[in-house]
């Protein structure tokens, strides 16, 4: 399988090319520099590269010019000389194939998955809860997770009310629920719903597969998250990301050391997935960055500063490109010395002066040899994008979309019963049957059963009314069940 050719190296006067090789592709990597040096050039080059040998991409689009891959480049005579001069094969305007995806359905297809599948440790982080308030949140699945009911924020909201009206019995069974943690929680399930979140929770969920396709050409599918607003919302943009990994990580099967990766996974502004994460996330994070390649899958992570990704992670990722860094504050001369002390040295280049004088296009490169070690440090010109290098058209962007074989799939929701309508239309059930029965009866019946029973009736309703709804019910509940994934990136269990 041909190599992808990132550039040509300039540090020696043969100006060798420098490649990546697909078999090391899964050994992640990274991208890094100031803003304006060329990082999203060199993704779109990567990105390009690994589509046309037939590996799917998913990314962000954070400023709304990776979206120019899905249209040809117009390839002007210094893009053609430049192409010449580095050694670009059959150099011409090619556009790739591409889905777009946005949470908000709004510039791409919508982006879905069940309250449930989210899990709570992430959510919590979502929600900006703080530990006592997460332990309520970890009391709530755990009342929900064996029948599958939370699918969106409405099921969330109601279950929480479910808790806080049997706060007493809850807290002797399961630990103390006070009504501020639980009304702290609502209060920030609103936020998140005011913030455009709501229509990330529901159905149809995403399926992995779809981000993992490839064209009857043979040509991996680049999944384009559209991020532009979603970027304004940073705990919601890397929590995404981490979710989306994690399923990744939980449900994808060993593979080992594949000619290629299954996937390509690309986390823009990776500083803001490290940033706030506590000590234990950041464990976990690191983890999955060292197992997931087992699984076919390459995590390229770009930001402005290598030191923005914890060493743990660092040195997991063997891909390298260093764009320009201006040395011109205190910080900044850290980052710079940080980066060169990363790098396999050359004894033909001084990195740490060379990072500080990189032109846009150029960068610092150093790509996986075969048998894995790291090559040595090279000064690269970056090979040009066959791509439009900038943004789209909305007529243009809808015109793909139009066309996309997901579209018919996801861009309708569906809203089937689940917490919310079960617990509404319980309650009236309960409130009519408790009218009609003698008092006795109803004095008897409730100093039966604790908790469980009083939930089962309000989800499943009693022995004399269950028939044909329990039924119905217990089916939906197997069919979601079925689709959970719990526990995302190790978080905490109640049992």
């Amino acid at each position: 399988m041909d190599p992808i050719l990132v550039g040509k190296a300039v540090t020696t006067p043969d100006g060798s090319p420098v490649h990546l090789l697909p078999a090391l592709g899964n050994r992640h990597g990274l991208v890094a520099g100031a803003t304006g040096t060329g990082k999203t050039v060199t993704l779109t080059t990567l990105a390009e590269g690994f589509s046309r040998i037939g590996v799917p991409v998913f990314m962000a689009d954070v400023k709304g010019d990776v979206a120019g891959l899905a249209m040809p480049g117009e390839i002007g005579e210094a893009l053609r000389e430049r192409a010449a001069g580095i050694g670009v094969p059959d150099y011409a305007g090619e556009a790739s194939p591409v889905v777009f995806w946005d949470l908000f359905g709004v510039s791409g297809h919508p982006v879905r998955t069940t309250v449930s599948e989210m899990g709570p440790t992430l959510l919590a982080r979502i929600l900006e809860l703080n530990d006592t308030q997460a332990g309520v949140l970890d009391i709530v699945f755990k009342l929900a997770d064996d029948r599958g009911l939370l699918l969106d924020l409405d099921d969330l909201r109601a279950l929480l009310a479910l808790v806080a009206e049997e706060r007493k019995t809850v807290s002797s069974e399961y630990g103390l629920v006070s009504a501020p943690s639980i009304a702290a929680i609502q209060r920030a399930v609103l936020r998140l719903e005011q913030d455009g979140g709501a229509p990330f929770f529901g159905e149809p969920a995403l399926e992995l597969a779809d981000l993992m396709r490839t064209r009857t050409d043979g040509r991996g599918v680049i999944g384009i998250l559209a991020a532009d607003r979603l970027i304004l919302k940073p705990r919601l943009y890397a929590t995404f990301l981490l979710w989306l990994l994690s399923q990744l990580f939980e449900t994808l099967p060993e593979v080992g050391d594949l000619d290629k990766p299954r996937l390509v996974f690309v986390f823009d502004e990776a500083h803001l997935l490290f940033g706030d994460a506590p000590a234990s996330l950041q464990q976990r994070i690191e983890q999955v960055v060292r197992l997931v390649r087992s699984k076919g899958v390459g995590i390229y992570f770009c930001s402005q500063f290598p030191d923005d990704v914890p060493p743990a992670v660092l040195g997991q990722l063997g891909n390298r490109v260093q764009h320009a860094l201006r040395a011109y504050t205190p910080r900044d001369q850290k980052a710079v010395r940080t980066a060169a002390q990363t790098f396999v040295p050359n004894p033909a280049l001084d990195v740490a002066a060379t990072i500080a004088t990189l032109q846009t296009g150029e960068a610092l490169v150093s790509m996986l040899q075969a048998g894995g070690a790291p090559a040595p440090v090279e000064r690269t010109l970056i090979a040009p994008p066959r791509c439009r290098m900038g943004a789209i058209t909305e007529a243009e962007r809808a015109r793909i979309r139009a066309g996309s074989p997901v579209g018919a799939k996801y861009d309708t929701p569906v809203n089937r019963e689940s917490a919310a309508e079960l617990l509404a239309r319980r309650a009236q059930d309960a409130t009519a049957t408790e009218a009609a029965r003698p008092a006795k009866s109803r004095g008897a019946d409730e100093n039966e059963g604790g908790l469980g029973q009083k939930i089962e009736a309000f989800l499943f309703g009693t022995k004399r009314r269950q028939g044909a709804v329990q039924a119905a019910g217990k089916q939906a509940v197997r069919t979601v069940t079925n689709r959970i994934v719990r526990n995302i990136l190790g978080g905490i269990r109640i049992r």
